[in-house]
């Protein structure tokens, strides 16, 4: 019987150390989040829906976007009607980014940062873009967000109209 409980306890004592070395492999692991956040904000301009775009972004009046045509954005309700407007003129689109960077810089903040190429048909045009970008996202409850959008394109469209909301008002 003795040899038995010796038998049991050895078991039960593999058992409990896999146990423990799963439950830590099955952590999260933040950048992992945070990348998939970045992944669906490429996915929804790939695809042009706002909807989805949108989606990623904090939805608050704070929200700060620095477009690539040098304006600036505040508040996602205001970008989030740039974004339908400007996408029921836009299609087949095409968006590679090199370089991604994910760094959690906290529990609660994280940055991406990335190089990127664009085409695109806007309003019958052809469009070619590329340039740099930095996201700077928060932890808001249990999801990653993006509060802050920088856009620096290496050479931004001349032709390209500005919406009066992307306008920096004189002062």
């Amino acid at each position: 019987m003795r040899r038995f409980s010796y038998i049991i306890t050895a078991l039960l004592f593999l058992a409990s150390a896999s146990f423990a070395q799963k439950a830590a492999a099955a952590k999260a692991d933040p950048a992992k989040d945070v990348r998939a956040v970045f992944d669906r904000l490429v996915e929804g301009i790939e695809q042009v829906d706002a909807a989805k775009v949108m989606s990623v972004y904090d939805n608050s009046e704070r929200t700060l976007f620095f477009n690539n045509n040098g304006s600036a954005t505040i508040g996602w309700a205001t970008m989030k009607d740039n974004r339908e407007k400007s996408y029921a003129k836009t299609k087949n689109v095409s968006l590679d980014t090199t370089g991604v960077r994910v760094e959690v810089l906290s529990p609660t903040a994280a940055y991406v940062s990335f190089k990127w190429t664009q085409t695109q048909e806007y309003d019958g045009k052809l469009e070619k873009g590329s340039g740099r970008t930095t996201l700077v996202m928060k932890k808001i409850g249990k999801e990653w967000k993006i509060v802050h959008l920088h856009t620096s394109p290496d050479s931004p469209p001349a032709d390209r109209p500005v919406l009066p909301s992307e306008r920096t008002p004189a002062t």
